[in-house]
């Protein structure tokens, strides 16, 4: 494996990939800091949910990066309990992809933002580009990010041949 620049990522740098991602991971399923569960917890739930052995003291470790060595069976063991592909925790590639999913479906979360959504449904490109420009606005008004747009999907190869 290697990084962007064909370098051999160190185990530190590897740690530190997983850590970012498993805590993004962590907050992203459970995002109100008051209810998220404690390692304990979480180690329990994915014990449960996955049948894999996963320590409380093991999970900590990969959260704040201790951990240097990790198996490819822990690492199936939390993409299978995040619903991530295990390349999540070291490819960047598919850790963009994800995040981008992680975000749509978190985004989805609010009844408003599905209602918002089902309702556009159908809505010309026009109408569609205006209720963006609005939104865009408002969330300037209140002082929030821009919302990064993922790159558009080439959908030409999957209709085949053109006439």
């Amino acid at each position: 494996m290697t990084d962007d620049h064909g370098q051999r990522p160190s185990s530190r740098q590897l740690a530190g990939k997983i850590s970012a991602r498993l805590t993004h991971l962590i907050a992203t399923l459970y995002p109100d800091e008051r209810t998220r569960p404690g390692y304990a917890r979480l180690a329990k739930e994915i014990r449960e949910a996955t049948g894999g052995g996963l320590s409380s003291t093991y999970l900590w470790e990969l959260t704040t990066g201790r951990k240097h060595n990790v198996t490819v069976e822990q690492l199936g063991v939390l993409a299978d309990y995040f619903g991530v592909p295990p390349e999540y925790f070291f490819n960047e590639e598919v850790a963009l992809r994800v995040n981008a999913q992680l975000q749509l479906a978190t985004a989805l979360r609010d009844a408003k933002v599905r209602t918002l959504a089902l309702r556009a449904e159908g809505l010309s490109g026009e109408t569609l580009d205006a209720l963006l420009a609005m939104v865009d606005q408002a969330r300037k008004l209140h002082r929030l990010p821009a919302v990064e747009e993922p790159a558009p999907k080439d959908t030409t190869a999957d209709r085949g041949p053109l006439p």
